[in-house]
């Protein structure tokens, strides 16, 4: 059975900036187990089921650049110059 201490819930509660009360923490760490025991199963069943198959091979080709007219979609955007969408900064400087 997957072990979860209580140092490790009071650790991964302050990484998620959960409030934990006192009274919760022991049920907490009860289905945290159940939930690692779970995914450990999951885990051991998956890793069995794994075959390679040719079909799963990735296919590489060679990027192409195509010539287009980009007029027409610069024509929807409410602000263009240039040939080149312009939109609010994000970043400060």
């Amino acid at each position: 059975m997957a072990k979860i201490t209580r140092e490790e819930l009071l650790k991964l509660a302050k990484i998620s900036r959960i409030n934990l009360h006192e009274d919760e923490i022991e049920e907490l760490i009860e289905q945290l187990k159940s939930v690692l025991s779970y995914a450990e199963c999951v885990g051991k069943i998956s890793g069995d089921m794994v075959t390679v198959s040719p079909k799963n091979i990735n296919v590489y080709r060679p990027d192409i650049a195509h010539k287009s007219d980009s007029k027409p979609i610069l024509a929807q955007a409410p602000q263009a110059e240039d040939n080149f969408f312009v939109v609010l900064p994000i970043l400060d400087k």
